[in-house]
C-alpha cells in the first residue's frame, strides 16, 4: 500500500474526533448505571467485530487465541484493564466527571513514558524528563490546594496505559485483540444483564426507544473510531499520530465544559503545567522523530 497522508490524516481526525465526542453520548444514558452501559458495550462490540473479522477472513487468528492458555490468560488481564479502564470513565462522564477523565487523558502519554521506562528499559531524555516532572509539579499542586487525589485522571491514565504497555507484546492486530478481548469477558456482561433483567432494572427494552438504540449503538460507537485509528496508522508517521491525538482530551475538556462543569482556579493551574510538559513532550518527540526513523531504517536493513 502507497501511503497516502491526506487519506490518514482525515482517517487519524475521524477517530481522536469521535473518541473526543465519547462524552456527549455516555451523557445521553446518564440515567443507565454504569455497569449495564459497559456490559452493553462489550456485548455489542463482540457481535459487530465477530461478523466484520470472518467476512474480511481474519477470524481464525482470534479463534486461535482462544485455544492457547498462555495467550488466554494474557488477553483476560488486557480485558480485564480494558473493562476497568471503560467501567471508570462511563462513570465519571455520567457523574459530571468528563474535565476529570479528559486530565488523564493528557497525562497518560507521559505515563506511558514511564511505564516504558519501567518495563521496557528505555531511557529517557532530559526533555521528557523535564515533562514528567512538569505534570507531576501540575497533579501535586492540585492535591495540595484541594486535599484530594485527582483518582479518576491518574486511574484512567494507569489503566489505559498498562493496557497499552501490554498491548504493545500482543501477538494480535488490534482488532482481533478486541474480539478476543470481548469474548472473554461477555459471558460475565450477559450474567450482569441477566441479574439486572431478574431484578426488574435493566433499562435496555424498558427504558424508551431512544435508550435502547443509543445502546445498541455501543459496538458502533466503540469499534469505530478504533478502525480508523488503525487505518492512518499506514499512512501516517507516528509522530503525526502523537500529535493529532491530543484532540482527544482537547475535545472532552471542551465537551466538559459545554456541559457546564466548574472548573477552580487551582485545576486551571494544573492543565496549564499539564499542557506545558506536553508542549515539551511533543517538542522532543518531533525534534528526535527523524533521527529515529533513520535508525529504524538502518536496523531492517
Amino acid at each position: 500500500m502507497v501511503p497516502d497522508p491526506r487519506k490518514g490524516t482525515a482517517q487519524a481526525l475521524g477517530g481522536f474526533v469521535l473518541w473526543g465526542l465519547f462524552p456527549l453520548y455516555f451523557v445521553l444514558l446518564d440515567s443507565v448505571a454504569a455497569s449495564e452501559v459497559l456490559a452493553h458495550r462489550i456485548l455489542w462490540s463482540a457481535l459487530l467485530l465477530a461478523p466484520l473479522l470472518a467476512a474480511r477472513g481474519r477470524w481464525h487468528a482470534a479463534v486461535a487465541a482462544l485455544g492457547r492458555p498462555r495467550r488466554l490468560s494474557f488477553y483476560a488481564l488486557t480485558s480485564l484493564l480494558m473493562s476497568t479502564n471503560w467501567l471508570i470513565y462511563i462513570w465519571a462522564t455520567q457523574n459530571a466527571h468528563v474535565i476529570d477523565a479528559s486530565m488523564g487523558y493528557f497525562i497518560n502519554p507521559l505515563v506511558s513514558v514511564l511505564l516504558a521506562l519501567a518495563f521496557l528499559g528505555e531511557r529517557l531524555r532530559r526533555a521528557q524528563w523535564l515533562a514528567v516532572g512538569l505534570a507531576a509539579i501540575g497533579v501535586g499542586m492540585l492535591v495540595l490546594r484541594f486535599g484530594a487525589v485527582p483518582w479518576i485522571a491518574l486511574s484512567l491514565a494507569a489503566t489505559f496505559g498498562a493496557y497499552g504497555l501490554l498491548r504493545k507484546k500482543a501477538a494480535l492486530p488490534a482488532l482481533e485483540g478486541l474480539l478476543v478481548e470481548t469474548l472473554l469477558i461477555a459471558p460475565f456482561a450477559l450474567l450482569w444483564l441477566g441479574y439486572l433483567a431478574s431484578q426488574g432494572q435493566m433499562a435496555f427494552g424498558s427504558a424508551g426507544a431512544g435508550t435502547t438504540v443509543l445502546l445498541a449503538l455501543a459496538g458502533l460507537v466503540t469499534v469505530l473510531p478504533l478502525a480508523l485509528f488503525l487505518s492512518s496508522m499506514a499512512h501516517l508517521r507516528l509522530s503525526t499520530i502523537g500529535i493529532i491525538q491530543y484532540i482527544t482530551p482537547s475535545l472532552q475538556f471542551l465537551c466538559g465544559l459545554a456541559l457546564g462543569e466548574p472548573l477552580a482556579p487551582g485545576e486551571w493551574l494544573t492543565f496549564v503545567f499539564i499542557w506545558i510538559a506536553l508542549a515539551v513532550f511533543t517538542w522532543d518527540a518531533l525534534r528526535h522523530a527523524p533521527r529515529q526513523a533513520l535508525q529504524s531504517a538502518a536496523a531492517q536493513r
